[in-house]
């Protein structure tokens, strides 16, 4: 299937907004999360999410939202 280079920058888009707002809900706020700039000008596969840096206080947030969610 040959994705057109509008339609992979749409689709990682729209899955940063999906992230950001799921996150959102579990209290967890990535600040730097946005489309990697250099994937993104490339031709090949979808650009790549670039989850950013974060403090320690959203790592831990972060931890804990991903331990819960495996039941653990």
């Amino acid at each position: 299937m040959v994705v057109r280079d509008a339609e992979r920058l749409r689709a990682v888009e729209e899955t940063i907004a999906q992230l950001r707002a799921k996150l959102g809900v579990l209290g967890v706020l990535l600040p730097s999360l946005r489309v990697d700039p250099v994937s993104a000008a490339g031709e090949v596969g979808y650009p790549l999410v670039d989850l950013g840096c974060v403090n320690l206080d959203t790592a831990m947030r972060l931890v804990a939202v991903l331990h819960d969610g495996r039941g653990a």
